[in-house]
């Protein structure tokens, strides 16, 4: 099969296209899936370049990415409810980081696998399961529900854009940071855009002059600009970094969870979800896609395609 690989840790210079890697196959428990995209998030580089030495199992070489959505190939030996033809997906982050989804082919345990949404093209799925999981894990952390005014950092970027509408669907208010040329954007999820930088916590409280019920940062360093405008601290959460933990917020840490991307799947079919995809590569560009990804400006999802 062809696979993007990196035989030592750098920048996006250490990617290589293998034109014959070794087609891996599916042990007890475990799904062979043919990849139709792989979503590129951030974490994808930062392991790439041994930022998270010391925090994960890395084993070059390596293929990178968690993301996936494609058909299943084979299921192995005790599998059940899945079979060869299925249309799945999965955030396929193995215990061991070492056989990943810039590839044609994938192993990933069954557990870690749900059904694709019906609705939508294979970028969109393949673009889901972090972001997604991401959103909802942290929204779940602090309670978001009906009646909410909800904080969004980083509200036009993959996670928060989920974020935003995971938090409308549930019948939340929704206050999103964004650059000024995201706030159409912004608008069409049903959030209400501020320009992040000096003053924000000013132009928060001028949408919301009591204080918000619960803010989610996604950019990260957001913890003492969340604390001043939302009014109890136990429900400020962030991804980003530990910082929300100092004022009395949570850190949220995502693991595989193939009944919240279930979860998922419904809302994209119900129509309440859209993953937009700002840009498919070929998987022989993957180099590309973390240039892109590492500028921070990109709107949506970046997604390679096998």
């Amino acid at each position: 099969m062809r696979a993007i690989t990196y035989a030592a840790y750098g920048d996006e210079s250490v990617l290589t296209l293998d034109e014959h890697y070794p087609d891996p196959k599916p042990g007890p428990g475990e799904l062979l899936v043919r990849v139709k995209a792989a979503g590129v998030n951030p974490i994808d580089w930062k392991v790439t370049a041994g930022y998270l030495q010391g925090h994960l199992d890395v084993r070059l070489p390596a293929i990178p990415g968690w993301d996936v959505a494609g058909v299943v190939e084979e299921a192995g030996e005790g599998v059940t409810g899945f079979e060869r033809g299925d249309e799945v997906y999965s955030y396929a982050r193995l215990p061991i980081v070492q056989q990943g989804t810039y590839a044609e082919l994938v192993v990933i345990p069954a557990a870690y696998v749900a059904r694709r949404p019906k609705r939508g093209d294979w970028a969109q799925a393949g673009g889901l399961p972090l972001v997604g999981l991401t959103a909802l894990r942290s929204l779940d952390a602090v309670g978001v529900g009906e009646g909410d005014t909800v904080l969004v950092h980083a509200a036009a970027g993959g996670v928060g854009s989920v974020a935003v509408q995971i938090a409308k669907s549930r019948g939340a208010r929704v206050i999103g940071t964004a650059s000024a040329r995201n706030h159409d954007y912004l608008r069409e999820l049903g959030a209400e855009p501020v320009e992040y930088g000096d003053g924000l916590a000013d132009r928060v409280r001028a949408l919301a002059p009591d204080g918000v019920d619960a803010a989610a940062d996604y950019a990260g360093a957001m913890a003492e600009v969340s604390a001043s405008v939302t009014k109890d601290p136990s429900r400020i959460v962030s991804v980003a970094d530990r910082s929300a933990e100092q004022v009395g917020g949570k850190y949220v840490f995502i693991e595989p969870d193939a009944k919240s991307l279930e979860e998922l799947a419904r809302l994209v079919d119900a129509g309440k979800l859209t993953v937009h995809v700002a840009t498919a590569l070929p998987l022989e560009r993957a180099a590309e896609a973390y240039t892109l990804s590492k500028q921070g400006k990109v709107r949506g999802k970046i997604v390679l395609v096998p």
